[in-house]
């Protein structure tokens, strides 16, 4: 074996336990979509509280689902419009809460599947960008508050 090898072969080893890692981390939480809806979204989306589109209703889930799974997904994971971040509940892995969202989708006409680790990055990295732009809007409200106390006083 040469030294090589034997050098870098330790590190090449723990990269790859920590992508396993990683990925069954990001995949992690047992219940499917159906047992998520059921506990979580079906009190709004059964019922159209606040505007939710209803599970079935495929007109209003059209525009949602042609959003794509991990844009749509990613923005209810921090919630929008008056739905709150992850449905009001935060016992969901992203996970669970995604294949909840893909539930809905298959059931209001969309095509989608359980997301694997690929897709989870995908919608995780979406909700990142949310929340980006969010933080950023609420700063630019806080700074524009503060300039209104200031020309108060």
């Amino acid at each position: 074996m040469s030294i090589h090898t034997r050098l870098f072969a330790p590190a090449i080893a723990l990269l790859f336990c920590h992508a396993a890692s990683a990925q069954s981390t990001l995949l992690q939480g047992k219940k499917s979509g159906e047992q998520v809806y059921k506990s979580v979204c079906m009190a709004c989306h059964e019922t159209g509280v606040a505007h939710a589109p209803k599970v079935g209703d495929r007109a209003a889930w059209a525009p949602l689902i042609a959003e794509g799974q991990h844009v749509l997904t990613g923005h209810a994971w921090v919630g929008v419009r008056a739905m709150p971040a992850r449905g009001g509940s935060n016992e969901s892995s992203l996970a669970e809460f995604a294949r909840a969202v893909a539930h809905m989708a298959r059931n209001s006409g969309g095509d989608w599947k359980d997301p694997d680790a690929k897709l989870l990055r995908q919608i995780a990295s979406e909700a990142d960008k949310r929340l980006v732009k969010s933080i950023k809007e609420q700063q630019a409200m806080q700074r524009e508050l503060h300039a209104l106390v200031k020309a108060a006083k």
